[in-house]
């Protein structure tokens, strides 16, 4: 295990800490004045994790360090997750050698026992959908966000602040010529009841390492999720990699849905026409060789906390 004098530690929180206040900063300013952002909001909204969260930095597994680190000038905890005795919630602090400062590191035994289930479900998931794994499928074509709107009442569509592009009427039209192929479950639970049935397949939480498609924008988005659940085991530095990149797959997301997302500075993916759907698949390549990678980063962490942890755990 490498470990991080309390200088060193201090610094690497503080550049964790600058890039996801720059990272969360627009989001933050706007919930201060009451705002809302159809596109951006989804990140803190859709998945459970605020900004403060994802501020808290982290080394790592395999990086631990001298637990003043986490004290300021007079003793006093100087970060969120540090208690009036100095613990750190999901840290253990390890005496060193005589006349050494105590390390920190994560505390994998307990998140290992603690979270056995999530852990396995997750690494799993993680391994069955990389690209070397699974045959990607480019041909849903976002339509994932119009089935969400077929045959709901003007007005009544979940992003009630966006017009549609097109009329109700069209909108209903593009989601029952087009074959609606969705493997997620968490895109596909909001389908509307009318559409719904005619997707190819019903996903559930029991088939998912079964059906995660490594090009599916909902599951490159997951990466952030992934890489949030498994803290304190990851460095933050990977996460804040997958939560930008979630954030811009999300701007193809609402690009290629029916709503109009110009007025909020976005394009347009028309995927009801060829043209759309040829800039849908070569944007969605791009993101899924991105995700891919993200991905493997985050399975090498796993794969080598897998490898040092007895059998017998």
């Amino acid at each position: 295990m490498t470990v991080l004098t309390a200088a060193e530690a201090a610094a690497a929180r503080a550049a964790h800490e600058e890039r996801a206040d720059a990272l969360t900063a627009a989001h933050r300013e706007r919930k201060q004045r009451g705002e809302k952002h159809a596109v951006e909001d989804f990140l803190f909204t859709y998945y459970p994790f605020s900004p403060a969260r994802l501020r808290r930095w982290h080394p790592g597994w395999r990086v631990g360090y001298e637990a003043s680190a986490d004290l300021d000038a007079d003793g006093n905890p100087a970060i969120a997750d540090v208690d009036e005795a100095g613990r750190r919630s999901w840290y253990v602090d390890e005496a060193g050698p005589e006349g050494t400062p105590a390390v920190r590191r994560a505390d994998v035994e307990r998140y290992l026992d603690e979270r056995a289930s999530a852990f396995s479900f997750m690494t799993r998931l993680l391994r069955a959908s990389t690209l070397t794994r699974r045959r990607p499928e480019f041909g849903c074509f976002g339509l994932h966000e119009w089935a969400m709107v077929h045959r709901v009442p003007e007005g009544g569509q979940r992003h009630e602040d966006l017009p549609l592009r097109l009329t109700p009427t069209e909108t209903d039209a593009v989601v029952e010529r087009e074959n609606l192929i969705c493997s997620h479950l968490d895109a596909f639970r909001f389908f509307t009841p009318s559409a719904a049935p005619r997707n190819s397949m019903e996903p559930t939480r029991a088939t998912q390492v079964d059906n995660d498609n490594p090009a599916c924008l909902h599951v490159g988005m997951d990466l952030y999720k992934w890489a949030m659940k498994l803290t304190p085991l990851l460095p933050s530095d990977l996460v804040l990699d997958c939560f930008e990149h979630a954030r811009a797959t999300r701007v193809l997301d609402m690009e290629a849905s029916p709503y109009d997302v110009r007025p909020l500075g976005y394009g347009v993916v028309p995927i009801e026409t060829p043209r759309g759907k040829a800039e849908y698949v070569r944007r969605q390549r791009e993101l899924a060789a991105g995700a891919d990678v993200l991905r493997e980063r985050i399975l090498a962490e796993l794969e080598r906390l897998e490898a040092s942890t007895p059998a017998d755990r």
